[in-house]
């Protein structure tokens, strides 16, 4: 017979947003996860030989919290099936629904507009959290407590342009010349409800009073916006390539995109 591990399941994961707001010192730049000893996490024995099954999707921050989360509940015994990489939003979402994995890492806003359907975010992180975490009850998942970190969408120029045209909140986009407005953005963000096209309406634009558009894989935008394949890329306002590539944030005045604060959501038969 499984056993739930309850309220130990809660606190190791508390415990792990900490960490990750902490960097941890991560030291390998493959993909592969280096084992672990137990240290300032130690084995717990209502964990020892549970079975859990933890899946994240297949970009960086993603990556690195599945993985930290498989380290972290392997570390403390239980029998962990790390399913890191899974490619896309809703492949994570459907195998959390279907009773095929047990956690994972995942944003408020992410839940609030595009799985429960929602047309417009929350504003203020705890009531985001609140209204995605009672709405999901129903689908017998459990959202545990938010970290602080803001993991939302933005838009980036390269700092020199940006000083060019002078730009340095979305608003702004309406006023440049129809020539200086080439995107860089991924396709899954062109598509969704709270992405491209509707950002463009809130600004006042759409898609036939831009130059260019151009669809790229996430970890491509970073490099084609600082060397001005487009002005204007697509990024998440928590990647460390934004300081590193000198890539100016533009505001986001009009506050058009979701607070997307990291939680882990669970099962909730399995907590």
């Amino acid at each position: 017979m499984r056993q739930h591990p309850s309220k130990t399941i809660v606190g190791t994961v508390a415990g792990l947003l900490c960490l990750a707001l902490a960097g941890c010192g991560l030291q390998s730049a493959s993909g592969a996860v280096l084992g672990a000893e137990p240290g300032t996490i130690k084995p717990v024995k209502s964990l020892e030989d549970v079975p859990v099954t933890v899946a994240a999707k297949d970009f960086t921050e993603q990556l690195v919290l599945g993985n930290m989360m498989s380290t972290v509940l392997s570390v403390a015994g239980a029998d962990v099936t790390n399913l890191s990489n899974t490619p896309g939003s809703f492949g994570v979402r459907q195998a959390l629904l279907d009773g095929r994995v047990d956690i994972s890492p995942e944003y408020t806003g992410t839940g609030w507009i595009n799985y429960l359907g929602n047309d417009k975010p929350v504003k203020g992180e705890e009531q985001q959290y609140k209204a995605v975490y009672d709405a999901d009850l129903k689908n017998g998942l459990t959202w545990l407590p938010y970290a602080p970190m803001n993991n939302t969408y933005a838009f980036a120029i390269a700092e020199k342009k940006g000083e060019e045209l002078g730009i340095t909140k979305l608003s702004q986009l309406a006023d440049l010349p129809p020539e200086e407005l080439t995107f860089c953005v991924e396709s899954e963000f062109a598509k969704r409800d709270d992405g491209f096209v509707p950002m463009l309406e809130a600004y006042d634009l759409t898609e036939s009073d831009l130059a260019k558009v151009t669809n790229l894989d996430t970890g491509v935008i970073y490099t084609a916006t600082a060397n001005g394949t487009c002005n204007f890329g697509e990024v998440f306002t928590t990647d460390g390539r934004i300081p590193g590539l000198d890539l100016r944030v533009l505001e986001d005045d009009r506050e058009f995109f979701p607070l997307y604060n990291l939680s882990f959501v669970a099962k909730t038969s399995f907590l």
